[in-house]
């Protein structure tokens, strides 16, 4: 077993089959005190609800504490470099530390000079794994055996962590995968890809829809979110009767991403997924922290 979540690469099909089944232990209200003395760490240098709060909710549910380091109020604002903050908070002892950061590879940085647990909150443009696994867990509930499905993943592709994570993800489990966004939010990929989801809407089981990262493009790129919404907007029309579900990371951006009344429909798996979040989360927690021997204490270096 891994020390740390750092990428879905690092754990195997079958290690990913466990934690979805304690996933959904958890979902069926599995009592856990598994976490009882334990305390994590979440340090999050990019804004967050969803991560940050059901990270939160996972340790306590688990019996665990959490103490969450406001990054305004750190000593990164004093000019410490971010691997003495963690030297420093690893020399805390806690069992893991939960990060999120704008530059991709902090997080792999970070593991390799602490003794605890690090989990990879979101780093640049590069991965999400809990989100990746929530995703999973998602679309194995509603379209079973993933062998053979086949997704949409809409928007902007080419600066989503989530898409990355879930591409790795999803194609190990047999979905197929096919990119839809104007050229320009379409990586070098060799997946199969579209300009309109109403050329292949008919073909697939599933949607995941994006929110356009405007925070994370050098240059505006459309005139307006409106502007890209008429072209890519999730809508009651373009779904029609079909029997498809629909995933969005969140934040949705309401009319833009997805319409009002998209979002009330049945086939909207949105808050679903936010709920099947907490779970994946205490399974990772409970996976990397309570169900591995105790490691002896390591001195690293000061830097």
């Amino acid at each position: 077993m891994p020390n740390h979540l750092l990428d879905t690469r690092d754990f195997n099909k079958q290690e990913i089959q466990n934690i979805l089944e304690l996933a959904e232990q958890f979902l069926d209200g599995k009592p856990s005190n598994s976490l009882k003395g334990h305390i994590i760490v979440t340090i999050f240098f990019e804004n967050s609800t969803r991560t940050l709060s059901s990270f939160e909710f996972a340790t306590k549910k688990l019996g665990g504490k959490v103490v969450r380091l406001e990054v305004s109020r750190s000593s990164t604002n004093k000019g410490e470099t971010l691997f003495d903050t963690a030297a420093n908070l690893n020399a805390m002892n806690p069992s893991a530390i939960i990060v999120r950061h704008k530059n991709a590879g902090v997080p792999n940085i970070l593991s390799k000079y602490v003794s605890c647990s690090i989990i990879n909150g979101g780093d640049g443009a590069h991965a999400h794994p809990t989100q990746a696994l929530l995703d999973l867990l998602t679309l194995k509930k509603y379209l079973g055996h993933l062998e053979g499905k086949k997704i949409a993943i809409v928007g902007d592709i080419r600066n989503s962590r989530v898409a990355n994570s879930n591409i790795e993800l999803l194609s190990r489990f047999g979905m197929e995968i096919i990119l839809v966004g104007p050229p320009h939010f379409i990586p070098e990929t060799s997946l199969r890809h579209s300009v309109f989801l109403k050329n292949i809407i008919n073909e697939v089981d599933a949607v995941m829809s994006l929110r356009t990262q405007t925070e994370r493009h050098n240059s505006p790129i459309y005139s307006s979110l409106q502007d890209y919404a008429s072209d890519y907007c999730i809508t009651k029309e373009l779904f029609g009767e079909r029997d498809i579900i629909l995933l969005h990371p969140g934040p949705v951006i309401r009319n833009i991403d997805i319409s009002d009344e998209m979002l009330e429909d049945e086939r909207c798996k949105v808050l679903e997924q936010v709920t099947n979040g907490v779970a994946i989360r205490m399974a990772v927690l409970e996976t990397l922290i309570a169900r591995k021997p105790p490691k002896s204490p390591k001195n690293f270096p000061y830097f």
